[in-house]
């Protein structure tokens, strides 16, 4: 399966499209996020590795996983890092999440760059919000997203889980 993500209409970005492919084994899915375009014209954070928090406020790839209990929240930075939390509510309950991320790893070409990982899916998963934050070189920060249920940018919206999760592949 195969998406596209567009910008929130008040924080144009950058000169790029951001399309994302999908696949699910089981409990896991795999991501791949693919940038086209101006990828000069983005900021991607230097090398780290490992789990980290506030991810999000640089450009980083992001994957929300409906449940039964709420949502779970995956953060991917082109760095390498990742984090989970889990959400009881809309923006309420926040704590880790057990499930995990694979490191995140790169490709590049002279107009694109390519993230991909594979997600452990939380019990009861339901549908998913893709989204994406970019930093552009100067500075910008634009949000990208399947949908834009809101008059500002909001991932945690209920109405931005928009995708049913891909079928399961042996």
């Amino acid at each position: 399966m195969r998406v596209t993500l567009k910008p929130h209409p008040t924080t144009p970005g950058p000169d790029i499209d951001i399309t994302v492919q999908m696949e699910r084994r089981g409990g896991r899915l795999s991501l791949r996020y693919v940038v086209d375009g101006d990828v000069e014209g983005v900021e991607w954070p230097a090398p780290a590795q490992g789990r980290a928090d506030d991810l999000w406020k640089h450009t980083c790839f992001e994957i929300f996983v409906r449940t039964a209990d709420g949502y779970r929240e995956f953060n991917l930075s082109p760095s390498g890092q990742w984090a989970s939390y889990r959400f009881d509510g809309y923006r309420e309950g926040m704590a880790q999440a057990a499930e995990v991320a694979d490191a995140p790893l790169l490709d590049a070409g002279a107009d694109h760059v390519g993230l991909e990982t594979v997600i452990d899916l939380p019990p009861g998963a339901r549908a998913l919000g893709l989204s994406a934050v970019i930093e552009a070189a100067d500075g910008r920060i634009s949000y990208w997203a399947l949908a834009h249920p809101s008059d500002k940018p909001d991932f945690h919206h209920p109405g931005s889980f928009v995708l049913d999760l891909p079928p399961e592949r042996p």
